[in-house]
């Protein structure tokens, strides 16, 4: 009988070493998952981040592109300096305005749809002082 229960001592102790580091490896699994699942994750958001900014670049290179072979024509790069840069031909005068009167100006377009009522309400308007002069002539 001793021994069954210095077995059975021996059989909890070894249950209880490997059940501990069983679960410690458990642990460590699913954490290291957990980190590679999220590292995996962030490395995926930044790719597409990364492949949209390449578009972009891809696409502001191609007018880079474009605006170098306009640049190669002379008249083009005459008329670019003048503008951006306040170059002028002889006789010229140069009147730089502020970019922000420029906006104000912009915003300030009217437009046919601005006065629509107005004309709708002064076409009632003409359309009824002809009728009523037509009015007038039949009667006299």
């Amino acid at each position: 009988m001793a021994r069954k229960k210095s077995m059975k001592k021996k059989a909890k102790r070894r249950l209880m070493f490997f059940g501990t580091l069983s679960c410690f490896m458990i642990a460590y699994f699913i954490f290291s998952t957990t980190l590679a699942i999220t590292k995996i994750t962030n490395l995926t958001n930044e790719k597409k981040s990364l492949e949209q900014e390449l578009q972009l670049l891809k696409k502001d290179e191609n007018d880079l592109n474009i605006e170098i072979e306009k640049l190669k024509d002379p008249d083009y790069l005459a008329r670019y300096a003048r503008e951006n840069y306040l170059y002028s031909k002889d006789g010229e005068y140069i009147i730089k305005m502020d970019e922000e009167d420029n906006k104000v100006k912009k915003e300030e377009k009217v437009t046919l749809e601005d006065y629509k009522y107005f004309l709708i309400g002064g076409g009632v308007f003409v359309f009824l002082i002809i009728i009523w002069l037509i009015k007038r002539v039949n009667e006299k």
